[in-house]
């Protein structure tokens, strides 16, 4: 596993030193250094030290740690939090991160990661390793402080033999995400138990989109807005068990319906993440749908909705307060991040409090709702939540735990190391296609050249 991971981390390495565009510094290493880098035992130190280094991304993560943890006073005397955030744009926190791991065992005490986090598109490219170390056995916790917790949320970070090497504060159950004034104007209602009966299959999904876009409304901003959809539903994974890359029928659904909105004008040709993308939620856009979970229209959906971003969140400022959800034609889920102790630490019990203060007490998961909106990893506070009168201002008062419950109880985990690629190289790839600049099979090609690159390990 330290020899997978090592491969995995040299490969990141290598093509971050080649990418003049990568933030992080990076230095190559060969398989062999880095399988000798690799921590040799997951046992901790004894004596605890005094700077506790997070690797993230963002600040999502920080932004609860500070209420619950630090506000609390339970970071103990003498102990420095260092945030280690380097953005995930071209892949840069990765980069940053494997660096770091190859050189853990030999780092400065001060200078080790404690705890760092993943997201599910690549959990198994870090679980499956001797980098991360086992919850239970080497961390502290127990079966019971995780008995509440999601079965798929444990699924993502559970490596091939079994060990549970990761947990997550998140559920996320997603679901379709519609501007009720819209609505109103294509279905002619805008009450959520309506609308999911006119938009609770893809046929019918289709064809509002028609009816959408005869009253001059777009189904959806761009390519990729439903793809989480389609993927995270697939029942293959995109790598067989002899390395070759495949199809998994849900994933060509995608490819279909997204090349009809296209060319009929269903959608704006937005990218995932794009200033167009967001375009369709302000106040005078004219996007019906999203798909997200929590933190998606939390984070990212909410803020673009904002005439005024330096202005409160509120009803009246942009289209906030002008939208709902919905399952909408399939459950799924989107996302999440993990948190992972790393082999090397010499804070193993300050990883233990956060761990279960941050994922496993029912308190701090109701208020982390509350305050932030996620959908928490605890089924117990989920259903309390469900049945009060919580509500978001966002979604126009509604209470969207109680629309995404049953989601959350029934989301499979299916995955490879090699999702994130493969998901956003096809994405990459399609384009063209979709756009008509590229043939099916040109865009097909263009696919397998740009995994291929990246994964030279596969074929076709």
């Amino acid at each position: 596993m330290k020899k997978l991971l090592a491969i995995l981390l040299t490969v990141a390495v290598l093509l971050s030193v080649c990418a003049c565009s990568k933030p992080a510094e990076t230095t190559a290493a060969t398989t062999e250094e880095a399988t000798a880098a690799a921590p040799a035992e997951a046992a901790a130190p004894v004596e605890q030290g005094k700077v506790y280094n997070i690797y993230c991304w963002n600040d999502e993560f920080q932004a609860r740690f500070e209420k619950y943890f630090v506000e609390a006073g339970l970071v103990p005397d003498g102990v420095t939090i260092n945030w280690v955030i380097t953005p995930n744009a071209d892949n840069a926190y990765q980069n940053k991160l494997d660096e770091a791991l190859l050189a853990q065992e030999t780092a400065a005490a001060d200078d080790k990661i404690d705890l760092f986090l993943i997201e599910a598109d690549y959990a198994l490219k870090y679980v499956n390793t001797d980098y991360t170390l086992d919850v239970y056995t080497d961390v502290g916790l127990t079966e019971d402080d995780t008995a509440a917790m999601y079965g798929y949320t444990k699924d993502v970070c559970t490596d091939a033999n079994g060990s549970l090497k990761g947990l997550s504060w998140q559920a996320c159950p997603a679901g379709l995400i519609y501007r009720r004034s819209i609505a109103k104007a294509v279905l002619g209602t805008d009450d959520p138990t309506e609308v999911q009966a006119k938009l609770d299959s893809w046929d019918k999904f289709n064809a509002v989109a028609a009816d959408a876009k005869a009253l001059g409304y777009l189904m959806v901003a761009g390519y990729d807005d439903d793809y989480r959809v389609f993927s995270n539903n697939a029942t293959t994974t995109w790598v067989d068990e002899n390395n070759k890359i495949q199809f998994d029928p849900n994933i060509l659904a995608w490819i279909d319906q997204t090349k009809t909105f296209t060319d009929n004008g269903y959608n704006n040709k937005a990218i995932l993440w794009s200033d167009e993308q967001w375009a369709g939620a302000k106040a005078d856009g004219t996007v019906m749908c999203y798909f997200g979970p929590g933190w998606f229209f939390d984070f990212c959906l909410a803020p673009a909705t904002l005439a005024d971003s330096e202005a409160e969140a509120a009803v009246g400022n942009g289209s906030y307060g002008d939208w709902a959800i919905v399952k909408g034609p399939q459950g799924y889920y989107w996302g999440g991040t993990w948190l992972c102790a790393a082999a090397g630490s010499d804070n193993l019990e300050l990883t233990k409090l956060i761990m279960k203060t941050m994922t496993c007490d029912k308190d701090t998961l109701v208020g982390i709702v509350n305050d932030f909106n996620d959908f928490t990893n605890n089924e117990a506070a989920m259903t309390e939540i469900a049945n009060s009168d919580f509500s978001s201002a966002f979604l126009g008062g509604q209470n969207y735990i109680s629309v995404l419950l049953d989601s959350a109880k029934s989301i499979k985990f299916l995955a490879s190391p090699y999702d994130q690629g493969c998901n956003e190289k096809l994405q990459e790839a399609m384009r063209g296609y979709f756009n008509g600049t590229a043939t099916y099979d040109e865009a097909m090609d263009n696919f397998y050249t740009l995994v291929l690159e990246k994964y030279p390990e596969l074929s076709r």
